[in-house]
């Protein structure tokens, strides 16, 4: 990525450029990220190609203003940072079930980026931390989303958990995007894929989060729940542009 597009990307998310790839302006991106730009299957509901090359990514997310899954916001914040001067590796996780069960590696794909500590940064897991986790820091990292620990794992991989419940487990081996291609695919067509079961657009805010699933707005507020039934089409859309600040090009669908 070029500092133009750097330049733009920033612009997207609120972002000024930093003086210094230091762990302060860190904190600022990842927040910003992830109240600017929505943790989102909507192109597998509109018909639309899932990419990950970094054009793709770029006109997706900069010059549409979309978001994406995990393939595509950390694949994108990668580009970023990179281009900003921070020494940025992509991981493959595995996601841990309801039951404890592993999904398959390259399930999700996390990052790892190195300063004067290590720290796991993750702009597309949806609900999740709203600044990176200090990877080498074996007890509990408070922060505005939950209770957070990184654990040793066998292998030498890490097991991330929220709020005492086991989230994912990440690699250490450093991966290209290109790897990730297989299990994106297999999201975006599989049957199977929970990302098939519907629409669904999500952000981070400064007090909570909102949603969008199906014709459901879902607004948490300083731990408060509430949800709202959109009776109509021409609705849904205004929710999208109000919420998360695009129209979609139509309804998506299942």
């Amino acid at each position: 990525m070029d500092l133009d597009t750097a330049g733009r990307y920033l612009d997207r998310i609120g972002a000024r450029r930093p003086a210094a790839p230091d762990v302060a302006a860190l904190r600022d991106l990842h927040r910003r990220h992830l109240e600017t730009v929505p943790f989102e299957n909507l192109s597998i509901h509109l018909g639309e190609p899932v990419a990950l090359d970094e054009d793709t990514l770029v006109d997706k997310i900069v010059r549409r203003r979309r978001g994406g899954f995990c393939y595509e916001l950390n694949g994108a914040f990668a580009a970023l940072l990179a281009a900003l001067g921070y020494d940025v590796r992509l991981l493959a996780a595995s996601v841990f079930g309801a039951d404890g069960t592993l999904s398959p590696a390259f399930d999700h794909l996390v990052l790892l980026v190195e300063l004067d500590e290590r720290y796991l940064v993750d702009v597309g897991f949806g609900a999740h931390s709203t600044y990176p986790l200090r990877l080498d820091w074996p007890e509990a990292q408070d922060d505005p989303s939950g209770s957070f620990l990184v654990l040793d794992a066998p292998g030498g991989d890490v097991d991330v958990l929220m709020d005492g419940v086991p989230r994912y487990r990440a690699e250490s081996k450093a991966r290209r995007i290109a790897d990730f291609a297989r299990l994106a695919w297999w999201h975006a067509n599989a049957p199977d894929s929970h990302f098939r079961s519907g629409p669904r657009c999500s952000r981070a805010t400064g007090s909570g989060r909102v949603t969008i699933r199906g014709d459901r707005l879902i607004e948490t507020v300083h731990g408060a729940r509430t949800e709202t039934a959109i009776a109509t089409d021409d609705e849904v859309l205004a929710a999208y542009e109000k919420h998360v600040g695009f129209l979609p090009p139509r309804v998506p669908t299942c």
